[in-house]
């Protein structure tokens, strides 16, 4: 019944999305093979190959890091808050997939980093889960000592710990992205929950945006955000499942 019901939600979902992304898609490639003709008659002297041969290496390029700014090139995901940044999200297991090690050592080293970093990480996040925890259970208890309150006192520390939670890790970082990212409060939330629940999409990924500055204390509070914003949402979600059962 369980697995009836979990193909039956993933289906709903399949169905919805299609219905919702694929025109969308049609149309964007409708546009862009449009564009692309248009290129080539408007430019004579430009041959179809030598222009798809340009595209894949400005594609390959963007992929690694690397992006045209007028006659120069802008680097810089792979500095040293770069790779950190990457590193998190690659022991997080988020994965965005927007960048990726592109050297066979670079491989082969994310491969055994990654091997004994999901471990730990995955220790750190219920270390720290434990003490969030441990923190809401004796704020209650010490409500109900002052106050001899019973279950009114863990249902108010709940309460409290699930809107902190809320505001810490959901709907006050989308102002943050919004003044350095440049997204909308919408397009800050939808990055913030698909990071934390360690969805990673990559459509939205903070500190990508050759054309901003960004300070260097940024990638690396984010990446704090990140360990403790998942740690708090597995709490959520652990809770959530109880309920369920």
């Amino acid at each position: 019944v369980l697995l009836l019901a979990y193909l039956g939600y993933v289906g709903l979902g399949a169905g919805v999305l299609q219905a919702l992304e694929r025109p969308a898609e049609v149309q964007a490639a409708q546009h862009l093979l449009r564009q692309h003709w248009e290129l080539l008659a408007n430019h004579t002297c430009l041959q179809g190959p030598a222009l798809q041969r340009l595209i894949e290496g400005i594609i390959q390029a963007y992929k690694s890091g690397i992006t045209l700014q007028a006659n120069a090139t802008s680097l810089g995901r792979w500095d040293f808050s770069g790779s950190f940044f990457f590193s998190i999200s690659a022991i997080t297991t988020i994965g965005y997939g927007n960048l990726s090690p592109s050297t066979v050592a670079g491989r082969i080293f994310c491969i055994l980093f990654a091997l004994f970093g999901i471990p730990l990480n995955l220790v750190l996040l219920n270390e720290i889960g434990q003490l969030m925890l441990l923190g809401v259970q004796h704020c209650a208890h010490r409500l109900e000592e002052v106050f001899h309150w019973q279950k009114k006192a863990s249902l108010l520390i709940k309460t409290c710990a699930l809107v902190t939670g809320l505001l810490l890790f959901l709907l006050l970082p989308p102002l943050l992205f919004s003044d350095k990212e440049g997204w909308s409060y919408e397009e800050g939330f939808y990055y913030s929950f698909v990071t934390l629940s360690t969805i990673g999409f990559g459509d939205y990924v903070i500190g990508m945006n050759p054309d901003r500055t960004y300070p260097g204390w940024y990638k690396n509070v984010i990446s704090l955000w990140i360990l403790f914003g998942m740690a708090w949402l597995a709490l959520v979600i652990k809770f959530c499942i109880n309920f369920l059962e």
